[in-house]
């Protein structure tokens, strides 16, 4: 009779034991990214420096610095968008960084993920 196809000792015991410690230690890695990216900031301008926004680590905006150059009450909607342009550029920081740090926590088995 034919040997089935599979693992040897129709199971994989070990290698499941291997997996779940890796995982674990993936997850703590990852729990203590998250700690450290909460201590990070992360600022962006628009406007050549004009808009400035400093945003944290977990994506809190924590200031808006405009020059007053820029507050024009008659266009009102240039500033708007300046700092949603620097707003959108401190948070893209953010992003870059944290998957970056995934990326070398999984070493790029899960792409996508984060």
């Amino acid at each position: 009779m034919a040997k089935r196809g599979g693992f040897p000792g129709g199971g994989m015991p070990g290698n499941m034991a291997n997996l779940m410690k890796q995982a674990q230690k993936i997850q703590r890695q990852m729990e203590e990214q998250a700690k450290e990216m909460e201590t990070k900031e992360f600022t962006a301008s628009a406007g050549g420096g004009a808009v400035e926004v400093t945003v944290s680590g977990t994506r809190q905006v924590l200031k808006v610095k405009l020059d007053e150059e820029v507050v024009d009450p008659d266009d009102i909607e240039m500033l708007e968008d300046l700092i949603v342009a620097a707003v959108n550029e401190a948070i893209g920081q953010v992003e870059e960084v944290s998957a970056s740090a995934m990326s070398k926590l999984t070493g790029g088995q899960m792409p996508g993920m984060f």
